[in-house]
């Protein structure tokens, strides 16, 4: 295929299951090429076209994997070109029964696990694919959280600060890679309609504004927004994917 002609590729993280999910269809079907980054082996009931060949296996909780995936993302990749990185892979470990972990309650090795993955992952990738994202004149969209800006009924107190920190990390970046033609944006979604949605959920959603979950693929739309044209002149900005739940 000729370059001129080449499909735009997007990297993802996270895409086993809800939003990533939904976002590696939606690109899919408008014709991008999409490399998705698990700890686990590609699923067979992901529905979208060359999955297999285009996944990486990496434990992003572990600096030393995730330094060492980006040379099989390079060699993935192809022709040197990467169009968009999304960084949407976070975790959010529970107490017993599920109980929210808050800042009392949270061991220091939980913290380290969860800021490895929520926050310094899309801080090594982005830097071990700087190239390819300035070869493209690409973007990068972090997916932080409503947790991160207030107090959340489930989500933990180490989820929420590492989605803090990187909302301030998109600001950053949009500065850094601003003279590299890469824009770095977030999106902070709030209540979600997906399979880990917590019990008690039902009393958020009636209190909200537009009184309804989102779907997953309300939120991969304005991921896809945030990677194409049609926000050109868009940086360094804070997308609230949340039905007006932050006012």
């Amino acid at each position: 295929m000729a370059n001129d002609e080449r499909k735009k590729t997007l990297l993802l993280t996270g895409a086993s299951r809800g939003i990533g999910h939904a976002t590696v269809k939606y690109f899919s079907d408008r014709g991008w090429r999409v490399l998705t980054c698990s700890r686990m082996p590609f699923s067979d009931r992901c529905p979208w076209p060359g999955g297999a060949e285009n996944h990486i296996e990496v434990d992003l909780s572990d600096p030393k994997n995730t330094v060492e995936a980006i040379h099989t993302i390079k060699e993935k990749l192809g022709h040197g070109k990467l169009d968009a990185l999304v960084n949407n892979a976070g975790i959010s470990p529970k107490g017993a029964d599920g109980a929210r972990l808050n800042t009392i309650d949270t061991d220091l090795k939980t913290w380290g696990h969860v800021f490895h993955v929520n926050f310094f992952a899309p801080v090594i990738l982005a830097r071990g694919l700087r190239d390819e994202l300035h070869a493209a004149k690409g973007a990068i969209v972090n997916v932080t959280s409503i947790a991160g800006a207030q107090v959340h009924p489930f989500a933990g107190a180490a989820y929420a600060t590492s989605k803090a920190a990187l909302a301030a990390l998109t600001r950053e970046m949009a500065f850094d890679y601003g003279p590299l033609d890469v824009r770095v944006n977030a999106i902070a979604p709030g209540e979600v309609e997906t399979s880990i949605l917590s019990p008690g959920t039902d009393r958020i959603v009636q209190k909200l504004p537009m009184q309804r979950l989102g779907q997953p693929e309300e939120v991969a739309s304005v991921v896809y927004f945030l990677c194409t044209d049609a926000s050109s002149y868009v940086s360094g900005a804070e997308i609230e994917v949340n039905g007006a739940q932050h006012v």
